[in-house]
């Protein structure tokens, strides 16, 4: 492929609306180009990428005996009625009308359009199980699209579904798209982990989330390629090297999620769903009386536990949300925060949000800061911390603006409904497994499978027949791959920051992408010094046709322009491969630089597929 036939428009500096790499190297490497808030042309080269991408879960799906098809991206409103989702998704979901007047959305995801075909077209159980899914643009109205391709309003994606009669099948095929996500996010050259997630809008109970690891800027040997004109890092002066590692750290690390993980164990999830070890408190304490006191001007745990001079986590913090619209306390110790997930999986509800301070004063008759447990009304629900229980002679709010209780007791002065995991772990507490202590990272997510169960099928009455020719509900199965975010994933963590000396010691760093080899756009950038060379453009021609033949995807820089300019562009667009025609074509003799070391070697034209042979496979 020509180069000067490709849209591939490059620019000379950073895009100044870009905070992380991925999304600056994206438009300035001409691979994306913004149309409006959110939504992005995929030139060539992203094209090229996110074919491969699809080539490479279609061969994995392929393994597993998933069946490719697809769906409409306009749908009717009237089966997200159906499964209760379409009041409930919330305002991300695009809805618009038709001219006859009648409802439709834009489909962000389509479990409701795969429950109808099953509810229509399969009755029995010996149909089962069926594996189906599909790769398009989704469409979900960001409230704020931000970092490129990662938070956007249309998006590409993979989203497969699965059929079952049982749940030992749906657990097979859950594992199946399991090692099928492995194997995908493996060739794509991604560090990734798999974590205990969050089912969300989707609905249903088990699930993993897959998420790429942002990696810490400050390991310049990670970031840092070296070309053969530096030696080491050592060899950089001081100066250098402080705004090497400034340029590192302008970048936004663009981790969406933080990932909570054992350093000892595979005990992975995300923030919103971690746990750690808990103990319950086996010491016996004499109960003393309720007391209240005044604490003026003390409305945080740290203000009141100075004032009364107490350890933090003698105190107990009382905060109220509104539930599907019924108000629900929720009680932690001290400073630890509660999880606003964990809570709503809880509880099952639709709409949830921490309540107004006028709906707290409402219920309590008093102000936040003097919130507590005790006197409330029977029907309000309260949902403790599993570290509540037992915490004797606690402090709490009076509920009286300036006052609080000492010596307050659960069951004595308060009653609780629950007590449940409900709080944010911290990290360096126990992993829940035992082993090691909890590491915090970012990461983006990439991928998440679901196990639905009967979460659509009960809604939208979608049967069929059993062995004994009961009418039961679908047993459903999700999982998905955001296709356009993969690319954004990549980038970060495969953007490397390439430095060299010039003739006069100057030295000299510029960004650029170092693609793994599954996923760049080309395999070998084929670039001639000079095109005005007639023998140099001769033999490039026939390198081309040799490697093309050779099965190499080849692009070749065919334009008129500095060789600097070349060696720039080449090392933005990122592939694994250049081949360089210059000073020597004469001799047949070319030079072969590999992207991810800047190593270099001289060889001739008649050795270059050897050579090519070896460096691909190391």
């Amino acid at each position: 492929m020509k180069q000067s036939k490709m849209i591939i428009p490059t620019l000379r500096e950073m895009p100044s609306d870009a905070q992380v790499i991925s999304h600056a190297l994206m438009v300035r490497a001409g691979y994306v180009r913004q149309v409006s808030a959110g939504i992005y042309s995929y030139l060539p080269l992203a094209n090229r990428v996110i074919e491969k991408a699809k080539t490479i879960m279609r061969q994995e799906f392929d393994k597993i005996g998933a069946v490719e098809f697809l769906a409409p991206a306009l749908l009717s409103a009237d089966i997200w009625r159906e499964s209760g989702r379409y009041d409930t998704y919330g305002d991300d979901l695009y809805k618009l009308k038709n001219r006859e007047g009648s409802d439709f959305i834009l489909g962000p995801t389509h479990e409701e359009t795969v429950t109808l075909l099953a509810r229509d077209a399969v009755q029995s159980y010996k149909q089962l199980p069926l594996n189906i899914y599909q790769i398009q643009p989704k469409y979900r109205d960001e409230k704020r699209p931000r970092n490129g391709l990662l938070r956007g309003r249309e998006f590409i994606m993979k989203d497969g579904y699965s059929f079952h009669a049982n749940y030992d099948s749906l657990d097979q095929t859950y594992d199946d798209y399991k090692s099928a996500y492995e194997a995908i996010f493996t060739r794509a050259g991604l560090e990734f982990k798999a974590i205990i997630g969050d089912g969300g809008a989707m609905g249903g109970k088990d699930s993993q989330e897959f998420m790429a690891i942002t990696p810490d800027r400050t390991d310049l040997d990670r970031w840092v390629i070296l070309d053969k004109s530096v030696a080491s890092l050592d060899e950089i002066p001081e100066d250098v090297l402080a705004a090497i590692k400034e340029e590192l750290g302008a970048w936004l690390v663009s981790g969406e999620d933080t990932i909570v993980y054992s350093n000892e164990s595979s005990y992975a999830a995300n923030l919103e769903m971690a746990t750690s070890e808990h103990k319950p408190r086996n010491v016996v304490v004499a109960e003393e009386a309720l007391v209240k006191v005044a604490t003026p001007d003390s409305k945080s745990i740290d203000e009141v536990s100075a004032f009364l001079d107490i350890p933090a986590e003698q105190t107990i913090k009382t905060m109220l949300f509104m539930a599907d619209g019924e108000p629900v306390v929720a009680l932690l110790v001290g400073n630890d925060q509660v999880n606003d997930v964990k809570l709503k999986n809880h509880l099952g509800a639709d709409f949830f949000d921490v309540a107004t301070p006028e709906q707290a004063l409402d219920v309590f008759g008093a102000n936040v800061g003097s919130l507590g447990p005790v006197g409330l009304p029977e029907n309000v629900k309260i949902i403790a911390d599993r570290k509540v229980e037992g915490l004797k002679n606690a402090v709490v709010g009076a509920n009286e603006d300036g006052f609080h209780y000492t010596g307050a007791n659960a069951g004595r002065d308060y009653q609780v409904t629950e007590y449940v995991d409900i709080r944010e772990v911290k990290e360096g507490e126990p992993s829940p497994d035992g082993k090691g202590t909890l590491q915090f990272a970012r990461g983006i997510e990439i991928g998440h499978i679901f196990k639905l169960g009967t979460r659509y099928s009960d809604s939208m009455n979608a049967t069929i027949l059993d062995e004994n020719g009961r009418a039961v509900p679908i047993i459903m199965g999700c999982y998905g791959i955001g296709v356009s975010r993969l690319l954004s994933a990549v980038l970060e963590q495969h953007a490397r920051l390439f430095v060299n000396k010039t003739p006069k010691g100057e030295y000299r760093f510029a960004w650029g992408i170092n693609f793994p080899k599954e996923l760049a756009p080309f395999d070998v950038h084929l670039i001639p010094v000079n095109v005005k060379d007639e023998a140099a453009m001769s033999l490039t021609q026939s390198i081309e046709d040799s490697l093309v033949a050779a099965g190499y995807e080849v692009l070749t820089d065919d334009r008129n322009e500095r060789v600097g300019v070349k060696f720039s562009d080449s090392d933005l667009i990122g592939l694994p491969i250049r081949v360089t025609v210059g000073k020597k074509a004469a001799e047949g003799i070319v030079e072969v630089k590999i992207k991810g070391t800047a190593d270099t070697v001289e060889v001739h034209v008649d050795q270059l597929l050897e050579t090519l042979k070896i460096l691909a496979n190391k």
